[in-house]
């Protein structure tokens, strides 16, 4: 018997804010700059969905601790002022959540200060306050299963009984071993292909999020 959706886990870049665009502009920037040219479906592949961490600790390999020090400053730099510029929120995201009446969460790679300021930008902070967890309260970020299992020990919630909303393959990946359903959100950047699996339905309009979720 399937066990009744308790809570949905959202992610945030790429499924509440369209800051995954901004993201890979400014690394394909970066790259070019200090010497590891990337393509944009590169920096899709290998950084997004991942934490900060994780992303310095591949350009650190690739061009060293300095350059990677400088590489995530200017980002954090670039990324802020992109985001005042003009970030919006997903399309459809902000009718769902006017109407949603599960409990909700939101468990992201990007830290507290990060998602503040982009949920903050766009009016969803409110939406989750008090119940916004992130990749750096856990010892290790996505595909690993823990900041789910975090979010879902924080919420109450058996694992089995919470379904999560992504748009990146290791988010996906993060919540089958966490042993939680999964929506693939492929309306962004992200192919549909590397969303598909096990427990996982693949879905491109965000307003089709609650009859998705009826049929949990």
């Amino acid at each position: 018997m399937v066990t009744p959706i308790e809570l949905v886990i959202f992610d945030c870049d790429g499924v509440l804010v369209d800051s995954e665009r901004i993201a890979v502009r400014a690394h394909v920037a970066l790259g070019a700059e200090l010497g590891w040219p990337l393509t944009e479906a590169e920096v899709i592949e290998k950084f997004i969905g991942r934490s900060p961490m994780s992303n310095f600790e591949q350009i650190a390999s690739a061009v060293g601790p300095n350059r990677a020090a400088l590489w995530q400053e200017r980002f954090e730099q670039l990324h802020r002022t992109a985001v005042d510029a003009g970030l919006t929120p997903v399309d459809g995201i902000l009718e769902v959540l006017d109407n949603l009446t599960l409990p909700t969460c939101v468990a992201s790679g990007g830290g507290h200060d990060t998602m503040r300021h982009t949920l903050g930008r766009t009016g969803i902070h409110p939406y989750f306050e008090g119940r916004i967890f992130s990749a750096g309260e856990v010892a290790h970020g996505k595909p690993a299963p823990d900041l789910f299992l975090h979010a879902a020990k924080q919420m109450g919630v058996h694992p089995s009984a919470c379904i999560v909303v992504e748009d990146s393959k290791y988010g996906i990946q993060a919540a089958r071993a966490a042993g939680m359903r999964a929506l693939g959100y492929a309306g962004g950047l992200t192919p549909a292909r590397w969303l598909e699996g096990p427990n996982t339905t693949v879905f491109d309009d965000m307003r089709e999020l609650p009859r998705l979720l009826a049929e949990a």
